[in-house]
């Protein structure tokens, strides 16, 4: 009897801590929530557009030159040779003076990219990276004068590979 009353004692007696050890409250620390990306701005996206339709552009555009080009540099040696008519030579003249009006205004276009995004605040940041597009394009609108269209269209690679690494730097 002894024993059950020791042991009822000693039950008793260890109840209340091992009830307060269950009851007591565990703290947990919470993992701290991954960082959101912060999203671009409306302003941003609407520039990350433009210059992407600037890159569409000029990608048709020196696509489309390239056949022209060629065709110019056939009709000229045609011309030289005397094997070309007045019609072709006009038509050629025509084309040519087509293109550098076309190349005159894809370099007023990025004039203008350059300006907008050195007159937005939310756009500064990325003028860096743009500045010098407009440049690129004048140098082709050079060459285009000069009767260098072939030289022109790689001039105006080297102004979308500009304006691709500005694409990247805002997304």
């Amino acid at each position: 009897m002894q024993r059950i009353l020791a042991l009822l004692i000693i039950t008793i007696t260890l109840s209340p801590a091992a009830s307060l050890a269950q009851t007591r409250k565990r703290s947990t620390v919470k993992a701290p929530r991954a960082a959101a990306t912060p999203k671009p701005s409306e302003i941003q996206r609407q520039g990350a557009t433009r210059v992407a339709e600037q890159i569409k552009i000029l990608t048709k555009f020196i696509y489309l030159l390239g056949g022209v080009a060629k065709g110019f540099e056939a009709a000229d040696d045609a011309a030289r040779r005397n094997e070309a008519s007045n019609t072709i030579i006009d038509q050629t003249r025509q084309g040519k003076a087509t293109v550098r009006a076309s190349i005159q205004s894809v370099r007023e276009n990025l004039d203008k990219l350059e300006i907008d995004f050195r007159a937005t605040p939310e756009l500064q940041r990325y003028y860096i990276k743009l500045a010098g597009v407009a440049a690129g394009a004048a140098n082709a609108e050079d060459l285009a004068a000069a009767n260098q269209f072939d030289k022109a269209g790689r001039a105006l690679l080297d102004v979308v590979n500009h304006l691709t690494d500005v694409l990247l730097e805002m997304r």
